[in-house]
């Protein structure tokens, strides 16, 4: 059996300790679906931050955990980028050549994060590798 294989079924029986473990990883997909409806509607990776917060000691021992930590902290890295890039677009000059970057990179390494986190919870894996 190979390390990933072990550190997998590790996580699995982890996770099956967890009171609620599918809720909890229904509330874990909810948060990926509330950052991706973020891109047209901000207010959602808000509310989806807050879920994070709310619910995180539920998740302890689980793989859940790795993705809690995985969300919280693509909330709190994109938001300084994002806020940077949307005062940077006001300016005129620098709005175009340095504000609309900063925001069209910054949009991308969201979708990345939501997308790895997403596709990761669904093969039954943490986001962050053990040990």
């Amino acid at each position: 059996m190979t390390d990933e294989n072990t550190q997998v079924e590790h996580s699995q029986i982890l996770s099956s300790r967890i009171e609620n473990y599918e809720n909890l990883k229904d509330i874990t997909t909810l948060v990926y679906v509330l950052q991706a409806v973020a891109l047209p509607i901000p207010i959602t990776a808000l509310v989806g931050v807050i879920i994070n917060y709310v619910k995180r000691s539920d998740v302890v021992g689980s793989i859940l955990e790795s993705h809690f930590r995985w969300q919280i902290r693509t909330f709190w890295f994109a938001l300084p980028w994002v806020g940077i890039g949307a005062l940077l677009t006001l300016i005129p000059i620098l709005g175009l050549f340095l504000g609309a970057p900063i925001l069209v990179l910054a949009v991308i390494w969201w979708v990345y994060r939501f997308v790895k986190g997403w596709l990761t919870l669904n093969k039954g894996k943490p986001m962050y590798p053990s040990g």
